[in-house]
């Protein structure tokens, strides 16, 4: 609508390396940390589509990965 005032988000990731979006005016939940990136929810959306390739969470992929 005219006159609203859209929303900033931002990055957020956790410990096994998923990724979501949060709203930029609320404080990141335990066990997240926000990243650089901020913006519209599109914005947002569109460089955790970039970023997260793997959606396998990392204790998975390592894992998988074996022994060193």
């Amino acid at each position: 609508m005219a006159g609203e005032v859209a929303e900033e988000y931002v990055v957020v990731v956790n410990g096994e390396e998923q990724y979501s979006i949060w709203p930029g005016s609320k404080a990141v939940p335990a066990g997240w940390r926000a990243l650089e990136v901020r913006g519209s929810r599109q914005e947002c959306v569109d460089h955790v589509d970039e970023v997260w390739t793997d959606l396998r969470p990392r204790s998975l992929r390592e894992f998988l990965r074996g022994p060193s």
